[in-house]
């Protein structure tokens, strides 16, 4: 992966970008619902684990309080191997990757399935980690070296249902299960999906590569992985009790120290697995510093929303989930609509205007009460998953539109990453906010007050993403949008 500063062009000189796919329209939307598919696997398993994890306690013998670590251990293999994805890709082949990744994420399922003690269901929440590091940048590149610009934006609304709906379907799926059958079972539901999607992969996914991508950075994975676990050490300790305060002061400064020492490698060396330089791509930064603001804010919804309606209105984990499920609907809803609405308006103005109406949106779920008619409710979450799923899809489109073929999956790679950690920040910020507005106000419980101040804080800094789009250039991804105006 080529990280030279100059702005971005040909690739290096000896490199030849690889031949492009040439897929049928009909081929192109398969290649997205395959991807897809294995990419809904992963953010269901993620939500799902959380509803299981006091009858799994139960069974181990364990407090549940000490659980966390179920879940902290996938997000640290994740943050860790993410980086090591893109090279991958280069050296042995999208399609080759793309169905490891798979295997290993259902083999990691399998064994979670078979754990009797909580160190075996740690071991083998990383093994699944492991895969789920693979499956969602090398899942993206896979779209991007098989279909053309200016149908990309269809392909990636496909990808961008599993992130949402997979949230919020997860918790209701997960009570189910655990109540009427076992708890092992949200594991092994698993092992049906990943055999068929390794399957359609090795089918149906054409296999590419980068003829030379060097040397692995075995140095810049460990400071990558020691910057990305670190912080997101922090992000899940911090304030919880579970651990010394000088524990997560130590995670913290591990962060700051890798980080600036990454940084001062990436000036050293032109091959990098976190390619810097790509933020010199307008449309690259303002998507990836945009799209992580906005994604903090809606990462917060599918821990706050369910809780408030359990904890605060009273309802069941069904009704709850029967509820939160709106938002999904939502999503799938607006994709034969996306492509429209970026045709007429372009990127710029998209983002800019629908990252105000989102954070509105969930600016109104501070005010939902018990006392609110079901289908006021139901209008804002199908309103709210609609507008969601129109920015996601925007903003993991344009995020590709001027870099080259050659340094795909360093962008896939960066991209992802940063992805990764800024859907997880919006748990840990909503959860301190609800804390202290709990503390505040001397409540045994969270109260609806609680709960709304939660909400507010998390949408103002989704609003955040608004300013920050604007930066995008006028025009921004013609190419992918047909958008013809002259302000968007």
């Amino acid at each position: 992966m080529s990280t030279t500063l100059a702005p971005d062009a040909a690739p290096p000189a000896g490199l030849t970008p690889p031949t492009k796919p040439l897929l049928t329209p009909g081929r192109q939307r398969l290649v997205a619902v395959i991807v897809a598919s294995a990419l809904f696997m992963q953010n269901l398993d993620g939500t799902v684990i959380a509803t299981a994890l006091p009858a799994m306690a139960r069974a181990f013998h364990e407090d549940p309080v000490h659980m966390n670590v179920a879940l902290t251990a996938y997000l640290f293999a994740v943050a860790v191997f993410i980086p090591a994805s893109g090279w991958m890709a280069d050296k042995f082949g999208t399609r080759n990757v793309f169905r490891i990744a798979i295997a290993v994420f259902t083999l990691g399922s399998v064994l979670c399935g078979r754990a009797d003690a909580l160190w075996f269901l740690v071991v083998s929440r990383v093994i699944q980690g492991l895969g789920g590091a693979m499956m969602l940048p090398v899942g993206r590149l896979v779209l991007l070296r098989s279909v053309p610009k200016d149908r990309l934006i269809a392909a990636m609304a496909w990808v961008t249902i599993p992130a949402l709906v997979g949230p919020v379907i997860g918790p209701p799926v997960g009570g189910f299960i655990v109540t009427y059958f076992s708890w092992n079972w949200i594991f092994d539901i698993n092992v049906p999906i990943g055999v068929l999607g390794f399957t359609l992969v090795s089918l149906f996914i054409v296999d590419v590569r980068e003829p030379d991508p060097g040397r692995f950075d075995f140095g810049g994975l460990a400071l990558t992985g020691a910057a990305l676990a670190g912080f997101m050490g922090v992000l899940e300790l911090a304030g919880r009790g579970l651990v010394a305060p000088v524990v997560v002061a130590g995670l913290a400064l591990v962060c700051a120290v890798a980080s600036t020492l990454y940084v001062r490698r990436c000036r050293r060396q032109t091959r990098n697995l976190l390619d810097l330089s790509l933020l010199r791509l307008p449309t690259f930064a303002v998507s990836v510093c945009a799209g992580s603001l906005f994604r903090i804010g809606i990462g917060a919804t599918p821990f706050l929303l369910p809780m408030m309606i359990q904890v605060g209105f009273g309802r069941s984990p069904a009704q709850s989930g029967m509820i939160t499920f709106a938002s999904a609907a939502g999503a799938i809803g607006m994709k034969p609509a996306t492509q429209w609405v970026l045709r007429r308006f372009g990127f710029r103005s998209t983002l800019a205007v629908n990252a105000l109406l989102c954070s509105a949106a969930l600016g109104a779920c501070a005010f939902f009460r018990p006392s609110w008619p079901l289908a006021a409710i139901y209008a804002v979450l199908v309103g709210s998953g609609m507008m969601r799923s129109l920015q996601f899809t925007a903003y993991n489109s344009v995020a590709y539109a001027e870099v080259s073929r050659a340094r795909m999956s360093a962008a896939t790679t960066f991209y992802s990453a940063l992805q990764q950690v800024s859907l997880t920040i919006g748990i840990p910020v909503s959860a301190g906010v609800l804390q202290l507005a709990r503390v505040a106000g001397h409540h045994a419980m969270p109260t609806d007050h609680d709960f709304g101040l939660a909400f507010l804080a998390v949408a103002a800094i989704s609003a955040l993403a608004a300013p920050v789009s604007l930066l995008l250039p006028r025009g921004a991804g013609r190419e992918m949008s047909g958008y013809t105006g002259a302000n968007g």
